[in-house]
Parts: C-alpha cells; structure tokens; sequence
C-alpha cells in the first residue's frame, strides 16, 4: 500500500490497522539478519500513551545482547560483504530498501503511533516521506565519497582515502523514533559501516521492522541490528563498548555529556551528539506578514505536541508589535492544535510519550505561573482524555529570560512570548541559553537579518520561516545542544575516516 493510498485511510481503517499489525508485531531484538529473545528474558511494555493500555511487550536487552550484536556487526564488517560491496551494489540495496519501506507504510505508521502518540496524519504526511527521502539521499552519495591526490614533488604520489570506521553504535530517541534513527543509520551504512541501533525504550518497534525490511532489500546479516533496551544497560553498554568505532546519540543533554565520558573511559571512539535546544524565533518589527509569522510562531511549538528538539519555545517579539503579536496568537493558535485520538486521521495533537513526561510538563507549567508569566490559555490536561498523557497547547506572556519556563527544556506544547526593545537585546537574551540548536528570524531588512544570522548563537537558522529545509541543510547546534550534523553529506563523511598513503616511486 503505497503512502499516498494511506492519506485516504479512515478512523475505522486504522484501529482494524492496528489489530491486525500489533498481532504480528516483532517482540525480539534483531541481530545478525533475525529476531532473536533477549538472553536474559527482560521485558518492556510498550504503552500506548493515548490510554495507558500496554499493546506489546517487547525484549530488554542487556549488556550481554549489546556483546552479541557488536561482535555480529564486527564479524560482518571484517568480512567485507558490506564495507567492499561495490558502490553501485550498495546503492542499490537501499534503494530497494527505501521502496520496501513504502509498501510496509501501513504497518510503520501503526506501530510509530502506538509507540509514542504521533498523530497517524502526521506520520503518512511527514515522517515517513522523510525517512525514505533520507535513504535515498544517503544512497545517492555513496559513489560521490572522494579521496585526493595532491600535489607533492616528481617522485612522490600522495593520496587521500576515506574509509569507513567500522562498527557504528546510534542511540536514537522517541519522539521522531524512525526518523531519528535513519538519520544516523543511513549516512552509516551508505558509507560502508555496519551498526548496532539501541533505540529509545518507548518507540522500539517500528524500528525493529526497518531492519528486518534492510535485511530484505538484501542487506547482509549482521550490518544493521536493533537491540532494545534501557539506556542505562544497554545503551551504557554500547557507548562503553571496545570494539564500537563511533557513538552517535540523539537525545537529552545530559546523557550525552555521558556519552563522552563513556568514549574516554572505554576506546576514545568517536562522538557525535545532538542534544537539548531552547531555540528562540525572534520577530522585529518591520517583519513583512504578521499573519504568516504568527502561524509559525505556534506551528514551531505545538507541532509534534511541542516534543521538537528545535521547537521554537522562546517567541521573542519586539514592544511594538507585542500586542498585536499576542492577540493574533491567541486568535489563531489557541485552537489550531485540538487533542485528539492519534489514530485518528483528522487529529493534529497527540499525547505526550508518557504520562511521567505529563506530569513534568504539568510541573513547569505550575513553576511559570509561580514564578510570575501570565498563563493566557492552556495549562492543563483536556476534557475528556484523563486516560491519555495529553497536555493542552498553552501560551505564557510576561516571561523573562531568567525564568525556569524560558531557560528549561519543556518538551512540550509550552509558548513563551519574552518582549524586547531592540535587536541588541533580541541578540542578548537569544544567547542567554546553554543551548544553540537552532533559531528564527523575522525581518525585512537584509543588513538587520544578516547581523542576526551571523550574532545568534545557533547551528541552524531560518530567515523569514520556521523548520524548513531539504537533505542538501546540514542540522545541529552549538554549545551544549551538541556537536553532530545530521542530513546532507557533511553527515554521511562523519562515519569516515582519512588515511594518508605516501608513495616514493622509482627515480626515472
């Protein structure tokens, strides 16, 4: 069933969808090509986040899991069936893999769902489109990997090769649980390398089929496998692990400080981070179309229930448009995000992951109001769905940059509008953060947006829009929101390594 067929799917599709997918839905880890128990019998309850209802149980892996999934990996790219592969050969099984990633849309969509709470409509809309178009991409690149030749003296040839590292170990989060992990499993691959994927513990399912659809396409056994599992067993393990060449992590600040700490205790192995953001969209006041701003002014915080690493929390927008700013986002964004039954189609808010994320949202939204913003609307769990983790879309005004509400990582549909009075202190308080994943900025002027692009301290910026981009746009921050870049083919030659051969030739 191809994605665009599953647009047109019912509510009643997808619960008979669902039935029929959670029936069949892989309980094990992958390793070495097939769905294996964990050793030590460990389980996981996969929760439905909507109702709080367990759909499946699934295995835990332990460190002892993580040994026999890098020692598979290892073997496999030893053995060269995939690292050797010609170039065009390894192109062509992601190609493939990418189209069975379509067929199976139904069953991805589900499980992705069920897992984490994502509106079904988002999954057949975004995510899944953006996981294909990501293989594709990185498959694309793989004959354009190039080493060089340089210019030495006569009797000397110098080259420069780019190889792959060899095991690679990603830690993918859940709120984008395929997403996220093909970003960092599909530059990976396409550059020779074989993983071990240890997924978030609340989104390990439709993760499982990805790799058992690559071993389909023709993947080799033991290139990609999947161990679910704590992050602090099996995660821990893997990022502590000898024979794993590089750890790429997707998550929260404070774990991958202890990513790099594991990587200094264990091999030195290589550490790619893409950790927390505030990210701030500043509005000046000569931006051209309120209306269009305002829209992305909400759509940059309510969407994916507000569970964005970029998400634009922090709404800076200039004293003299401020009223007119606020009364048109409470007009326009109060109800353009309604709560709802994820699986059905005409849903665009979920629930949060868990009801403990509910709950530490809930929390910081008690601590801004303690700590003096003006709750203007939201704030609470909607009517009617006390069974889910839902929290409401909510707006706070009067908040000021040394608030918990604006310096915090929500994770959450949580806006916060801060008032400047110019584009220093727009500057000042966008820097305030330990944070620099990304930024907006609204302006007319060029000389205005140029400075702002070059003062805000941020590894991705958009200029007159919000969360845009293709595969060709490099994504990652600066300061603690981490180091990595994601997409594009920056992305694809981080999972390589240079090596330098100096031939002296014969005198002629």
């Amino acid at each position: 069933m191809s994605i665009a067929a599953l647009a047109d799917y019912t509510k009643a599709q997808w619960k008979a969808a669902a039935d029929k997918v959670m029936k069949n839905a892989p309980p094990g880890l992958f390793i070495d090509g097939k769905h294996v128990d964990a050793l030590e019998g460990g389980r996981i309850a996969s929760v439905n986040p909507a109702n709080g209802r367990v759909v499946a149980e699934v295995a835990a892996g332990s460190a002892r899991d993580v040994d026999v999934a890098v020692a598979s990996a290892l073997r496999a790219f030893r053995s060269g069936c995939w690292s050797r592969m010609a170039p065009r050969d390894r192109m062509a099984v992601m190609y493939r893999w990418a189209a069975l990633i379509e067929v199976h849309a139904e069953e991805l969509a589900v499980m992705e769902t069920l897992d984490m709470g994502k509106p079904i409509a988002d999954v057949i809309s975004a995510d899944l489109p953006a996981v294909i178009e990501t293989i594709q991409f990185m498959a694309e690149c793989i004959d354009k990997i190039e080493g060089s030749v340089t210019n030495t003296e006569w009797e000397v040839m110098h080259c420069v090769l780019r190889e792959p590292l060899g095991v690679v170990g990603a830690i993918s989060p859940w709120n984008y649980p395929l997403l996220m992990a093909t970003w960092k499993i599909a530059p990976a691959l396409a550059a020779g390398n074989t993983v071990v994927l240890k997924p978030a513990e609340q989104s390990p399912q439709s993760v499982l089929k990805l790799a058992e659809l690559f071993v389909e396409a023709g993947g080799p056994p033991g290139v990609l496998n999947v161990v679910n599992g704590l992050g602090e067993v099996a995660g821990q393990a893997l990022a502590l692990h000898n024979d794993v060449a590089k750890i790429t992590f997707t998550g929260s600040t404070e774990v991958g400080k202890l990513m790099l700490q594991y990587a200094g205790q264990s091999n030195m192995k290589k550490v790619s981070l893409e950790c927390g953001g505030k990210s701030p969209q500043i509005f000046m006041e000569d931006l051209e179309d309120m209306d269009r701003a305002v829209e992305a002014a909400y759509n940059g915080i309510y969407g994916n229930m507000g569970e964005v690493c970029n998400a634009g929390s922090r709404i800076l927008v200039h004293e003299s448009i401020h009223a007119e700013f606020v009364d048109r986002f409470v007009r326009a964004g109060q109800d353009a995000y309604v709560p709802g039954d994820p699986m059905d189609p005409a849903t665009n808010m979920g629930p949060l992951v868990t009801h403990k994320d509910q709950q530490r949202v809930l929390s910081m939204i008690e601590e801004g109001s303690r700590e003096g913003a003006q709750l203007v609307f939201g704030g609470s769990v909607p009517a009617g769905l006390e069974s889910g983790a839902y929290v409401s879309p909510t707006l706070f005004t009067g908040v000021n940059n040394q608030m918990s509400i604006a310096r915090q990582e929500i994770f959450g549909p949580v806006a916060s509008v801060l008032m400047f009075k110019n584009i220093d202190e727009a500057i000042a308080i966008a820097n305030d953060t330990i944070y620099g994943l990304a930024a907006g900025i609204w302006t007319r002027d060029l000389n205005r947006a140029m400075r702002l692009v070059r003062e805000v301290q941020a590894g991705t910026i958009w200029v007159n829009c919000f969360d845009e981009g293709d595969m060709t746009q490099p994504f990652g921050g600066y300061k603690q929101s981490g180091q990595a870049r994601d997409k594009c083919m920056e992305s694809l030659l981080s999972y390589t390594q240079s090596k330098s051969a100096w031939f002296r030739l014969s005198g002629q």
